[in-house]
């Protein structure tokens, strides 16, 4: 056994050291869709070699492989992505194995970059350009450039796990844009890959899309009369714009006269002449331009014009007067010099030009040129000024007004530039020097105000002195002061029919003359008040004279204090104070009620309300009137009172008067209060006794109270007769002995009745005869019947007034 080992170790030492794998390739750069190989042999092995393949990373090979004794190639039919991997064969020889790796890589990048926006650009208008690079592995690699010619615009690179890598130029289009052309260059940025195959791009022309921005019209616009008239309208703009005319008739009216480039009349007439504007337009926008067309007359267009505009010193001058006619013109051209002008050249023609070769301040100022013709003339003027320096003045703030706050800092700078010595002086509109720079070295004078006040307010102007050359500039400095808001004072209680005074005042402000001051009910201006200019602080008092108007309801007043002056805060513009003016008066609409009725039944209750409307509140009063006389039953302070009766009484009736009082005066309202009851105590008296001689009169006296007044009768029992009385008297004439008997007194009203009963004894005299007591009683009789109406009714009345009926005492009758 140890012997045959022995040799077998012998021999697979020097074979194992002598077999080699070899793998071709091992560092490789596939691309995508190419059919790629790669070889695994074993030369040396004495036998058929056993080939594996495997993946060292955990994903499959995706790969075919065909095997020889001593070969094995791995065959990718159509490389892609998954293709990427690190590849280990192994080969086999007897009992030794040997192994050998392969790092595969893949790329993509089939197709050109596709670029696209660029047709649709329009002049001015921000836009992005799109670049699209479709199959791309590995993206990350992958570099996206944005060229003009040499120049590169923007970079960008892609990122992991992207099919597609898309870069955006974003720019504003510029008119000279157009039909330039930029370039997307996509590079893939991996060692090894071919160089033809690096880097792909796509170049395109941009089209750039602009609304008409410069629109001619050619054409003769002086025609004479029964000539044709012809115009042509040119325009620039993409795509090409659409054309129309209209004319422009001095009235005002607008009327469209062509759409075309061209617009043509035959035999122009005077009614021809006007102003023709041509639109051209496109999807993208619009312009116009306007010419006047002139049927022969005077000069016109007439027009002076100096080279260069702004001329220095030492340069060459040209001063060119141009004039339009139709018929031959004569032109001069002058300069005004001590008020007169003087002619420094003349010609016929459409232009003349005179030229300095060396220019000097002399040579400035204002040239004239004149057109004439048979129909008239016309002339234009242009200033010369020929500059020494070019200075240029700038003042910050650059504004032609600064309102500033009283109290604040302002600082104001004035930079000159051209000028290698300035020399500053800061002005009022007194032509006074403010402030002074001595320092001419420098190129910025700086003037600081503060705090600032009213003396401050008005010009300031900064003029630059430099040679030759005196130049300014000016800003108004609007000095306010408004700190604090109005108050408003009232001369008294605001009383209805009387005038109050109210006086708004504010203090410290400046200038007067910006502020307004108004007094307003809610929205409605009641009025208004402006100030005139006054030096300094000031301090604005407004009187408002109000007269109630009798509403009762308290008003609510408000003085509004505006400073109209531009670039105040708005915080600051206006400020407002309130007053409320309770409105007083004397008592009025005084009203007194019963409650439940006026007329009652004795016993029953009542109450009496009396209300009023008074400011401010005072006392309420509530009397009875008695016999003339007012008896208080009730007050209170405020704008009523009460007053209960719980068990009226006859004596509760009568006038009630209510009384309302405060410092400004009185009212007064009255009622009548009526308590009913049945007659009651009735008690009669015979007079001068019950018991008389023949002859005798007797005088029967009834008492009784009740209300309304009682309806008296007097009976005789045994006869039946009545008698009424109005007052409750009765009298007997001349009594006889058949007057002896019973006799009733009955007392009746709505409420009830009452009786007594009492007897009268007639003595017989014997001398005479006795006269029957009804003869002289009938007649009686009868005139009580007559006349108690009226007697009933004055009663009546005395019975409302004193608020019940009693019935009067009466006399001893006589005989």
């Amino acid at each position: 056994m140890f012997p045959a080992l022995s040799v077998t170790l012998t021999v697979l030492l020097p074979l194992a050291a002598a077999l080699q794998v070899n793998l071709s390739p091992r560092m490789v750069l596939y691309k995508v869709g190419d059919r790629e190989e790669i070889k695994c042999s074993m030369r040396e092995c004495p036998e058929e070699v056993k080939f594996s393949w495997g993946s060292l990373e955990d994903k499959p090979l995706y790969a075919n492989y065909k095997t020889s004794p001593k070969e094995s190639v791995l065959i990718f039919n159509s490389v892609t992505k998954d293709h990427e991997n690190m590849i280990k064969c192994t080969a086999k020889c007897k009992d030794v194995s040997k192994e050998a790796t392969a790092t595969v890589r893949v790329y993509s990048f089939a197709k050109d970059p596709v670029v696209s926006g660029h047709d649709s650009l329009v002049l001015g208008v921000e836009s992005t350009l799109s670049c699209e690079v479709t199959d791309v592995y590995p993206p990350e690699y992958m570099e996206v450039e944005w060229l003009r010619g040499d120049n590169v615009l923007h970079t960008e690179e892609g990122k992991p796990d992207m099919q597609t890598v898309r870069s955006y130029y974003t720019f504003t289009p510029q008119r000279e844009d157009d039909r330039e052309q930029i370039t997307c260059r996509a590079s893939l940025m991996i060692q090894d890959i071919p160089l033809d195959q690096s880097t792909r791009e796509t170049t395109i022309s941009l089209t750039i899309l602009s609304a008409p921005s410069v629109v001619r019209v050619s054409g003769s616009t002086t025609v004479p009369v029964g000539s044709a008239l012809s115009l042509t309208c040119e325009a620039d703009g993409s795509p090409e714009p659409a054309f129309s005319w209209t004319f422009l008739r001095p009235d005002g009216q607008r009327v469209r006269v062509g759409e075309t480039r061209e617009l043509s009349f035959l035999n122009v007439s005077l009614s021809y002449a006007g102003d023709y504007e041509c639109e051209a337009s496109n999807k993208i926008g619009k312009r116009t331009a306007t010419v006047t067309v002139t049927i022969p007359g005077p000069p016109t267009n007439t027009a002076i014009s100096v080279s260069p505009n702004e001329p220095k010193e030492d340069e060459s001058v040209t001063i060119s007067c141009v004039s339009s006619s139709v018929t031959e013109s004569r032109l001069v051209l002058s300069k005004l010099q001590d008020g007169a002008d003087t002619e420094l050249v003349s010609d016929e023609g459409p232009r003349i030009s005179l030229s300095y070769s060396s220019a000097s301040a002399n040579d400035s100022g204002l040239y004239i040129c004149k057109a004439f013709n048979d129909y008239g003339s016309q002339k234009a003027s242009v200033q010369l000024l020929v500059q020494a320096h070019p200075l240029e003045v700038t003042l910050e703030p650059d504004l032609s007004m600064i309102t500033v706050e009283r109290g604040s800092v302002l600082s104001l700078s004035c930079e000159a530039s051209g000028c290698p010595h300035p020399h500053f002086t800061w002005k009022g509109l007194e032509d006074k020097p403010r402030y002074m720079r001595n320092d001419i070295q420098t190129a910025v004078s700086q003037l600081n105000l503060g705090p600032v006040g009213p003396k401050d307010d008005g010009a300031f102007i900064c003029e630059v002195k430099c040679g030759s050359v005196v130049k300014s500039k000016r800003t108004e400095v609007k000095i306010f002061s408004f700190p604090s808001h109005p108050t408003i004072e009232s001369s008294g209680p605001s009383l209805e029919g009387e005038m109050t005074n109210l006086t708004c005042t504010v203090h410290d402000v400046f200038p007067a003359d910006r502020f307004r001051t108004q007094w307003l009910d809610g929205e409605t201006e009641l009025f208004s008040q402006t100030w005139s200019f006054a030096n300094g602080l000031q301090i604005l008092s407004s009187v408002f004279s109000y007269k109630p108007n009798g509403g009762g309801h308290d008003k609510n007043i408000s003085c509004k204090v505006s400073l109209e002056m531009d670039g105040v805060p708005a915080a600051l513009v206006e400020k407002t104070a309130f007053i409320t003016l309770p409105e007083h008066y004397a008592p009025r609409q005084t009203t007194i009620t019963v409650s439940p009725q006026k007329e009652l039944k004795e016993g029953e209750s009542i109450s009496i309300s009396c209300l009023t409307d008074s400011a401010p509140e005072g006392r309420v009063i509530l009397r009875k009137v008695l016999d003339g006389e007012e008896t208080e039953v009730s007050s209170s302070v405020g704008v009523q009172t009460f007053f209960t009766i719980h068990s009226a009484e006859l004596s509760d009736s009568g006038d009630y008067v209510c009384e309302a009082v405060n410092q400004y005066g009185s009212h007064r309202a009255s009622t009548q209060i009526s308590v009913q009851a049945p007659p009651r105590n009735t008690t009669v008296k015979v007079l001068p006794s019950t018991s008389v001689q023949e002859g005798q009169n007797i005088t029967i006296c009834c008492h009784s109270v009740s209300f309304p007044p009682p309806a008296i009768i007097l009976r005789k029992l045994d006869s039946g007769i009545d008698i009424y009385s109005p007052n409750g008297t009765f009298t007997l004439i001349n009594l006889t002995p058949n007057d002896t008997g019973l006799y009733q007194i009955n007392v009746t009203n709505a409420l009830g009745y009452e009786t007594e009963v009492f007897s009268i004894h007639v003595m017989e005299r014997l001398s005479s005869p006795p006269p029957r007591w009804n003869i002289f009683i009938t007649p009686f009789i009868g005139l009580g019947l007559f006349a108690s109406a009226a007697v009933v009714l004055e009663y009546l009345r005395r019975a409302q007034l004193k608020g019940f009926y009693e019935l009067s005492k009466c006399e001893p009758a006589t005989v």
